[in-house]
């Protein structure tokens, strides 16, 4: 496996991911579970921003003080449709960064992306794009957007998963070698049908009881 993929393997996470991938999981339940491991993925994708100090004055006197040195807030991008509930934990962690979102589609018979939605901010040059999306299974998806939005040439890239397939991850490092990749599992592999085995079951219907 690439060295370009950060498994995060806190305890909380791999707990909550194992009551989402329970069949018996309500929509409801899956839809908070994935909001909560979303924020702490946040929390571990973000450990590398740059800080720098102010002073500030606290009740009790004047402190130099430690807050985000980027001029420009990230920027979180949702693969739609099911990246939204990845986008809505982070944004609870996160409330003042930008999103953008771009839809994509995989035709059920040549597993092939299609776009169908793109809306971005206007100044993305100036800013880290986290680009979130449950699944990447094929990857195919996952490296169409990442392509797309690589023409906006955003200060710097990463996707951000809940599970991969080794022939996901794969495909998209063959297409974006220094993109890095952090996910909360690797699982086996793929079926005929190109879903993660064992995995959850389709992210999206599970997100929005549309089965």
């Amino acid at each position: 496996m690439t060295a370009n993929v950060t498994v995060i393997d806190h305890p909380l996470i791999q707990h909550k991911l194992t009551l989402m991938r329970r069949a018996e999981t309500s929509t409801a339940k899956f839809r908070a579970l994935l909001t909560e491991v979303s924020m702490l993925l946040a929390y571990e994708v973000t450990r590398d921003m740059p800080l720098k100090y102010e002073t500030i004055t606290t009740p009790l006197g004047p402190m130099e003080a430690p807050v985000l040195a980027a001029e420009k807030k990230l920027v979180l991008v949702s693969i739609m449709r099911a990246g939204q509930g990845i986008l809505d934990g982070m944004l609870q962690l996160m409330p003042s960064v930008r999103v953008g979102h771009i839809g994509l589609y995989r035709d059920p018979t040549t597993l092939v992306p299609i776009e169908y939605y793109l809306k971005i901010p206007h100044d993305i040059e100036e800013r880290d794009m986290l680009v979130v999306d449950p699944m990447v299974a094929t990857g195919n998806s996952a490296a169409a957007a990442v392509h797309r939005l690589k023409e906006s040439n955003p200060k710097s890239l990463k996707l951000v998963c809940l599970l991969a397939a080794p022939e996901g991850i794969s495909n998209f490092h063959e297409q974006h070698p220094e993109v890095p990749i952090f996910t909360a599992a690797i699982d086996q592999g793929l079926d005929e049908h190109g879903y993660i085995v064992p995995g959850l079951g389709d992210a999206g219907d599970r997100l929005f009881g549309t089965k």
